[in-house]
């Protein structure tokens, strides 16, 4: 009479079975990795520093992708700092100025509109910030007039803007009288390239 085990192979061990299975990858971590990919600087710096933690305290996967996350945001966040700054100085350098300021202070000359009095007139050549007071105050000049250029005129050269803005400008007989001049200022080359198209008429106490 055979032996009936002998009728089946021997049993095999498989260890692989005994192991635990591989983490996962944290989905805090990937979502830092891709908002910083974006650019999306506070968010992905946020989720960075989130994925780190979770990682470190679940021992899951992802710790790489979240320090990833976490500098991309930094410097992210960094980028749109100095682009807020840059606007915000930008908005206040061209914001114009109201006609009769209250207290004393310095603008660029882009800033300026009719009725503004300067405290001092810069030296011949290019102008670019000036010192607005009130018109009560003592002052050497004061804004009496613009010349507006066409939006699609083609640039004159700076002789030609500088005698278009002259021809504009001119006194009346009360100033005439008391020995006041006209100084003008029109656009650079630069500033026409920017899109400056407005020359200032100013009438210059004796």
């Amino acid at each position: 009479m055979s032996d009936p085990q002998a009728a089946y192979p021997e049993a095999y061990y498989a260890p692989g079975w005994d192991q635990q299975p591989r983490p996962g990858t944290d989905g805090v971590s990937v979502a830092a990795l891709v908002t910083g990919l974006l650019a999306l600087g506070p968010v992905a710096l946020v989720l960075g520093l989130l994925g780190l933690y979770r990682t470190a305290k679940r021992g899951t996967r992802g710790r790489g992708l979240a320090l990833t996350g976490v500098v991309l945001g930094v410097l992210a966040t960094i980028g749109w700092t100095v682009l807020v700054v840059v606007l915000v100085v930008t908005l206040v350098q061209t914001r114009p100025l109201p006609a009769d300021v209250s207290e004393p202070r310095s603008a660029h000359v882009s800033q300026l509109v009719v009725g503004n009095c300067l405290a001092s007139l810069p030296a011949d050549g290019t102008v670019d910030s000036v010192d607005v007071v009130p018109c009560a105050q003592d002052h050497e000049a004061r804004v009496s007039s613009e010349y507006d250029f066409d939006e699609d005129a083609v640039w004159p050269g700076q002789d030609g803007a500088d005698a278009r803005v002259a021809r504009a400008c001119v006194l009346t007989e009360e100033e005439q009288s008391v020995g006041a001049t006209i100084v003008t200022w029109a656009p650079t080359k630069d500033g026409w390239d920017s899109g400056d198209r407005t020359g200032l008429c100013l009438v210059r106490a004796p």
